[in-house]
């Protein structure tokens, strides 16, 4: 009996680590069906964050809220790909992009029942810091991505950020302060208090109104600087130097500042 039921487990267990292996493959290697899979997951999750952001200021239908659920049933699918890639498996549930995701496909999944909260359907924007995988395609094949890298970066941490302050005061203030009555009121008060301009005309009351809105001034005015620096500061290029390893040097630069090493920086030729 124990024979039979081993030659009956042992397919299952083929076909799981089958499985497993196929998945590792995709999200961790570097082939060319790898970089197809990573660039088609960038596309949906782009593709899904505009979803959630736009349908935040609609009103709720049952078209929404079909695509809430399809929505939902890929970002599980896609969690428990993720979760048989992973080696250790432990060290994905420790992340905070996972339990983000279990909170924003519980809020889509649920839409049959109440509308899904709008704060943990931002929480989706998250997952962009995942995409940060892909990184080291984009830095092959992309020249653009290449020359702007920090821009991207910096473009996306602001975006991310405020989508998600937009959430927090949203939910916090939707039943207590008629200033806010939809997404929109949310955003716009989010981006006056981060630029610091301060019209006036919405404003938190009390003291977790007043501590979201520092909150807000603080991290939101130094992504906006770290913005603002990469804008208008001198381009550099990133080449690990051979002899020192410094990393970013001037587009035309010949030597390392550092060490004073002839460097070979490639580029895209002449146009």
């Amino acid at each position: 009996m124990v024979a039979l039921g081993l030659q009956a487990e042992g397919p299952h267990r083929t076909s799981y680590f089958r499985l497993r292996s196929a998945a590792r493959h995709l999200y961790s290697g570097h082939g060319v069906q790898s970089r197809r899979f990573m660039y088609a997951l960038l596309v949906f999750d782009l593709t899904s964050l505009l979803f959630i952001v736009a349908t935040s200021f609609l009103p709720r239908s049952g078209l929404t809220r079909g695509l809430d659920i399809a929505f939902g049933i890929a970002f599980l699918i896609e969690l428990l790909f993720r979760l048989a890639a992973s080696r250790r498996i432990r060290r994905e549930l420790l992340r905070i992009t996972t339990w983000t995701d279990v909170a924003v496909i519980m809020s889509l999944l649920v839409a049959t029942t109440s509308e899904a909260a709008g704060f943990l359907r931002v929480l989706r924007t998250f997952r962009l810091l995942r995409t940060f995988r892909v990184v080291r395609f984009l830095r092959e094949d992309s020249a653009f991505f290449r020359r702007n890298e920090e821009l991207v970066f910096a473009v996306t941490n602001l975006t991310v950020f405020i989508f998600i302050m937009t959430g927090v005061v949203y939910e916090t203030q939707r039943n207590v302060n008629p200033g806010i009555k939809n997404y929109a009121d949310a955003l716009y008060f989010t981006i006056t208090a981060l630029t610091t301009t301060g019209f006036g005309d919405i404003t938190l009351p009390g003291t977790a109104g007043r501590m979201i809105t520092v909150v807000i001034m603080i991290f939101g005015v130094t992504l906006f600087l770290n913005l603002a620096k990469v804008l208008f500061s001198p381009t550099k290029v990133r080449h690990a130097c051979p002899t020192c390893g410094l990393l970013r040097h001037d587009v035309d630069a010949v030597h390392c500042k550092a060490c004073g090493t002839v460097l070979n920086i490639p580029d895209e030729g002449a146009v």
